[in-house]
């Protein structure tokens, strides 16, 4: 009888590899590397609660995305100082006040699986080492001596503001839209990452088409970052997500997944979904279940993926300005990690 031979065995494709953000780590890893540095040193003050408070959340296991894709646009575009590195920290800064603030508007009481600085410590510390983290982030822009790093994170802080002013707008009401959901999502979470992306190509001064194409990367991914996210809440456990799952629907959030399930379903959901999340304090433990069996019933999780996979493929798309190459190609599989993580 004839055997199979190794190399038969050998000839048949290779499982797929998940798209992993440590290509873009460790192309980078120097620069991550003194970015940590500075981070540490600019927490410093005299204010004990200041750097005991700051770095609970700054050390609580996040991957530093929005820092990583500011040193890896500046390498892009040919980069070879060290400012990059100023702004990869008062990224980082923005990104951990906006957080703080987030979980003391929300009541959250998890964060990448510990326990928020709220719970810890209290509403108001939190806001105000929120506030101290922007004016480092204000100081490290101004050190970069450039007008024009400093007009765009000072811009995309106050798209963030505004964007989180909108989601407590929108929060609790079912008449919110689609188009409603686009811009806070646009506004709170890819106008950073479009900001951390564009400041790479001004600080190696490089054309304002690069700037702007950057940006454009940033922006989508953004988006397809915050999709994702949004759809894991209602599909994932909650060590996945670093938050308890379901938090969204317990606050009342008006996410593209119950947006959908809205406009798909009956009247006897519709009216589900108004009592739920425009009184969700009126929420018995067997709403949660329900929720989930109407999202699953409309394929709403599905969909807002799909919505991902889009913005996913312009953020691709973007990146076809610049020539190929090794860092091009961690970029492009940041994307692909951004939207598969909830596979």
């Amino acid at each position: 009888m004839q055997t199979a031979s190794k190399s038969q065995f050998d000839s048949r494709p290779a499982a797929k590899t998940a798209p992993s953000i440590e290509p873009l780590r460790a192309l980078v890893a120097d620069d991550m590397a003194a970015v940590n540095r500075e981070i540490i040193a600019r927490m410093a003050s005299d204010v004990s609660l200041i750097p005991e408070l700051a770095s609970h959340l700054i050390a609580s296991g996040g991957k530093r995305i929005r820092p990583l894709l500011t040193l890896g646009a500046a390498r892009l575009c040919g980069y070879g100082s060290d400012k990059h590195v100023l702004l990869a920290t008062c990224v980082e800064f923005i990104h951990t006040a906006t957080l703080l603030h987030d979980d003391v508007v929300d009541e959250s009481d998890r964060r990448r699986g510990s326990a928020t600085a709220n719970v810890l410590w209290g509403n108001q510390p939190s806001v105000l080492v929120g506030d101290f983290l922007f004016s480092r982030a204000f100081q490290l822009m101004v050190e970069t001596g450039s007008l024009e790093v400093l007009r765009i994170l000072a811009n995309a802080s106050a798209v963030i503001a505004e964007g989180e002013v909108l989601q407590l707008m929108t929060a609790n009401d079912m008449d919110s839209s689609e188009a409603d959901y686009l811009k806070v999502i646009e506004s709170k979470t890819a106008a950073l990452f479009a900001a951390a992306c564009r400041v790479g190509a001004v600080i190696a001064d490089r054309p304002q088409a690069e700037a702007q194409t950057l940006d454009d990367y940033g922006r989508y991914l953004g988006i397809a970052f915050q999709l994702v996210d949004d759809a894991l809440d209602y599909a994932s456990d909650g060590a996945t997500l670093g938050k308890n799952t379901g938090d969204d629907f317990k606050e009342g959030k008006v996410t593209l997944p119950i947006v959908l399930a809205f406009n798909k379903g009956s009247a006897a959901e519709r009216e589900f979904w108004r009592r739920t999340i425009e009184q969700p304090e009126q929420q018995t433990v067997e709403d949660w279940p329900q929720a989930l069996r109407y999202i699953q019933r409309h394929g709403t999780i599905e969909e807002t993926l799909a919505r991902a996979r889009h913005y996913g493929q312009k953020a691709h798309q973007a990146l076809e300005l610049f020539a190929p190459s090794a860092m091009r190609d961690a970029l492009a599989e940041a994307v692909d990690f951004a939207i598969e993580r909830a596979l």
